[in-house]
């Protein structure tokens, strides 16, 4: 799930197998078998995300502080709780989601559908995930660095960079590694996580019309970021 998505989601709320290391670009978009689902389960923090999402950097980098994420094995064989976590303006929104595993493919169906792959990589606690989603009609594709630790090291971010740059995407966002996680229970009512699973159930398609059509006009970047800011603003003032 790409962070500026849940972004948008939450401003609609606020409104209403691994390998040794690899260079050349044949080995680094190279994709991996996925044996079982037991291979993704635990817990991730995302540490990069790069797509051709008009814009999607510069909100990231603007907007987003962390991300956390945990899969779990759902009663069907071939399928997984998503449940993430991200911090964005100060607060902590979460979302669940529902994957399927099918040809060492993990698919996820709705207004929001996405296939993703992952790809080689030698960072050993590490996922490479290469997607292709659609939102509001209109084709993207986005990879992903997650990690079992809060941080790679400059050789596992330089390896990242190299796939990205093999895929032809924009330059990747990296999220800071000293931000702070949002908890994994809220222990106070300054930190308590604020759920976007009904948005997505009963409102996806107004959230991603929202995003398509604002990213598809002229000046639409600029309208998304005045969104986000004025809504921060009014954040900040409670």
């Amino acid at each position: 799930m790409g962070f500026v998505y849940v972004a948008v989601a939450a401003l609609s709320l606020l409104s209403v197998g691994q390998s040794a290391p690899v260079t050349s670009c044949e080995s680094l978009i190279q994709t991996v078998e996925i044996q079982g689902r037991e291979q993704l389960l635990g817990k991730w923090t995302y540490l990069a995300e790069s797509t051709n999402i008009i814009g999607s950097k510069l909100l990231t980098n603007m907007f987003v502080e962390s991300v956390w994420g945990r899969l779990t094995a759902a009663n069907e064989s071939d399928a997984i709780d998503h449940y993430q976590v991200q911090k964005l303006f100060g607060r902590c929104f979460s979302l669940s989601t529902k994957l399927s595993l099918q040809n060492s493919t993990i698919l996820m169906e709705g207004t929001y559908p996405s296939s993703a792959t992952l790809l080689n990589t030698g960072c050993t606690d590490c996922l490479v995930i290469h997607s292709q989603y659609t939102i509001g009609g209109s084709a993207f594709t986005g990879l992903q660095l997650l990690s079992r630790r809060n941080k790679v090291s400059a050789a596992e971010r330089e390896e990242f960079m190299k796939q990205v740059d093999c895929l032809n995407l924009p330059a990747p966002a990296f999220l800071d590694p000293e931000k702070d996680l949002c908890p994994d229970e809220s222990p106070s009512q300054e930190s308590q996580t604020i759920d976007l699973t009904s948005i997505k159930n009963d409102r996806e398609s107004e959230v991603v019309n929202l995003l398509h059509n604002i990213l598809n006009r002229e000046g639409g970047l600029s309208t998304l970021i005045k969104l986000f800011s004025d809504n921060v603003a009014a954040l900040k003032q409670k």
